[in-house]
């Protein structure tokens, strides 16, 4: 850096308060920048200046050097010291010519990771132990260091470069085979009866589990059933899984969950293999494969059963609650938002929620039977669901829903819901 320019402390202060840090070459190194500060300091005659004047040197310094103040003040300070005695400023700390003595060589951890491979990593104290009888009962004078080894510093031993060289493998992440269900996402490409199914636990009291409720919705026209169960055994889950299946007014073509153990088993296989319905789970990474069930989750469940923790012994007269009243007002009465597909010029697919694409599941059912994309079961038809939607207004629904949840929390005390 060539500064000779600047002779005066007017420059000085003009050059502070007009330019940005300066970064030395790092070819230069500290040897450079001790010389930059020895040329300043000799030029303006630090000594000589007064203690405005010398701040100003210093706060030079501290820029172009990088150094910090303290460091900057420490330097100078020897070299007024040394400049007596026209001693150079350099850089004093350095490798010591003589370095630390090793004690433990690379003989003696390689005598240690054969001791540890052939004992399977066993605590520091069981190791050191071994390597005091290697040498003490077993006369081996390959162990004569290791034999006053620390417990402590062998572990430091085992941290140390040449040790991990040694021992290190790496292994590849294995992932977990399990053959039921297929790894993919529902396709159900219009088409009614491809459904998503996700579990609600309604938490723990003193260690006591709560109910567990059962959120199966519709991945095109998004009719949902809920139900509740003690626990997500097979005992409880299997008979209210047939339950739910029966709730529907369309065949069931596909059942996809999650990968939790209560529906990725045979029971639940086996029954789906019985129906004929194809099982498929999530795939990682891909956090939309169930994510319809997980909103239904929050703006369904969570907003009517609340947060609280349901004592089991209610799971009949709530499951009793969904099938009789809830359900029947969800799929009938309530209005939900379908999703309009764009794709845009760079061929990203967006999803939109227009005002005219709120419709209830029964009005989407209509759609979907005017379109022949969906199979009703045995027994059950179109006209008797709309005679059925018909047979009350939304608001004497949504009331009675109303009334018979107050019903049914009246044993209990009302779960908080969150704002």
């Amino acid at each position: 850096m060539n500064e000779a320019r600047l002779t005066t402390i007017e420059q000085i202060e003009a050059f502070l308060s007009a330019s940005t840090s300066i970064e030395f070459s790092a070819a230069g190194g500290d040897s450079e920048r001790y010389e930059h500060i020895s040329r300043v300091l000799t030029r303006f005659d630090y000594p000589g200046r007064k203690k405005r004047e010398r701040g100003v040197l210093l706060r030079y310094l501290q820029h172009t050097s990088g150094y910090s103040r303290a460091q900057v003040t420490r330097l100078v300070t020897r070299w007024q010291r040394n400049r007596l005695a026209a001693v150079p400023l350099a850089k004093r700390y350095r490798a010591p010519a003589a370095p630390f003595a090793r004690k433990y060589t690379a003989l003696d951890v390689a005598l240690l990771v054969e001791m540890d491979q052939a004992h399977e990593d066993v605590c520091g104290p069981a190791i050191a132990h071994l390597l005091q009888r290697a040498y003490r009962d077993y006369g081996d004078p390959r162990y004569e260091r290791l034999a006053t080894l620390s417990v402590s510093h062998l572990y430091n031993l085992r941290k140390s470069a040449g040790y991990q060289a040694q021992r290190r493998n790496f292994t590849k992440t294995r992932p977990v085979c399990n053959a039921i269900g297929v790894r993919k996402a529902p396709g159900p490409e219009g088409r009614a009866g491809f459904v998503r199914i996700d579990t609600v636990h309604q938490g723990d009291q003193d260690g006591v589990k709560g109910v567990y409720h059962i959120t199966c919705v519709d991945a095109v026209s998004q009719w949902q059933v809920e139900a509740c169960v003690q626990g997500i055994s097979e005992a409880f889950l299997l008979p209210v899984l047939a339950l739910i299946i029966d709730q529907f007014p369309f065949v069931i073509v596909g059942f996809h969950s999650d990968n939790g153990s209560e529906y990725i088993n045979h029971h639940v296989a086996k029954l789906l293999e019985k129906l004929r319905i194809e099982q498929t789970k999530s795939r990682s990474r891909h956090s939309n494969d169930n994510a319809l069930a997980e909103s239904k989750n929050a703006s369904v469940v969570r907003r009517h059963m609340g947060y609280d923790h349901i004592p089991q012994a209610y799971a009949k007269p709530i499951n009793a609650f969904y099938q009789e009243t809830f359900n029947p007002w969800l799929n009938l009465h309530r209005p939900c938002l379908f999703a309009t597909s764009i794709t845009n010029d760079k061929g990203k697919t967006v999803k939109r929620y227009k005002p005219q694409d709120v419709k209830t599941p029964l009005e989407r059912l209509v759609q979907l039977a005017a379109q022949d994309l969906l199979t009703f079961q045995p027994g059950v038809t179109l006209a008797a669901l709309q005679a059925q939607a018909k047979s009350q207004t939304d608001l004497a629904a949504a009331q009675a829903m109303q009334r018979a949840k107050r019903e049914l929390f009246a044993g209990f005390v009302k779960p908080k819901r969150r704002a």
